[in-house]
């Protein structure tokens, strides 16, 4: 059966960044031959150089040639390789922009999503209601401060003597309630009331004994 009809391919895709490491192998590999070539021809180009002319000179000569004709097939090469990498590391580029483009597309329709639920939800007029209304509070406060805050004149034309008279008939009418409740006080409370005296005794003097002027 895998006679006819093959087996299937279990090896992995190449990938881009797989490609250009493939390539860049290659075109050292290439430089080292050409560091080789270049090194042959300098010496060919050496001997060339202090050979008289003959068929000696002239054999070397067709030597240098051949190795100067693989040169520019190694250099060919190589300019096509290089070519090749630089198309692939730019289509690389390419393909990394488009993912961040896919990326930041993404995000922005998550985001979009997002800020249309959130503003669905939102009543433009009930907010403007809202700022009404607070407009309104703020004018009644500052109304209720301004009355509170009010300051009450004092009426100016007063006039003094109007004062001692009012002053004085106060000071008669203490006396009036104090004399009062003095009669209205039984004699025995009042005598308790007043304060306790003290007589304070003068201090008894000791006589001291003289002693006796003599015996017998």
């Amino acid at each position: 059966m895998n006679r006819l009809f093959g087996t299937k391919n279990t090896a992995p895709k190449p990938t881009l960044d797989g490609a250009i490491t493939n390539v860049e192998t290659r075109i050292s590999s290439i430089d080292v031959k050409l560091a080789a070539l270049n090194s042959e021809l300098s010496t060919y180009q050496t001997k060339i150089s202090k050979m008289r002319d003959g068929p000696g000179k002239t054999a070397l000569r067709q030597k240098a040639l051949k190795v100067l004709q693989r040169r520019k097939q190694y250099e060919a090469q190589r300019d096509q390789l290089s070519q090749q990498s630089w198309n692939m590391e730019q289509a690389g580029m390419m393909q990394d922009n488009l993912k961040n483009v896919m990326t930041t597309v993404d995000a922005m329709k998550t985001t979009t999503k997002t800020l249309k639920k959130q503003y669905g939800q939102i009543d433009i007029d009930k907010i403007e209601r809202l700022q009404d209304e607070m407009a309104d509070l703020m004018d009644v406060g500052n109304e209720i401060q301004e009355s509170i805050s009010r300051a009450y004149d004092v009426p100016e034309d007063v006039d003094e003597a109007e004062l001692d008279a009012e002053l004085e008939a106060l000071g008669e009418e203490t006396m009036m309630e104090s004399s009062m409740a003095d009669s209205a006080m039984p004699s025995f409370l009042q005598d308790e009331v007043a304060p306790p005296q003290f007589i304070d005794e003068p201090p008894e003097q000791t006589k001291v004994k003289e002693p006796a002027s003599g015996l017998g």
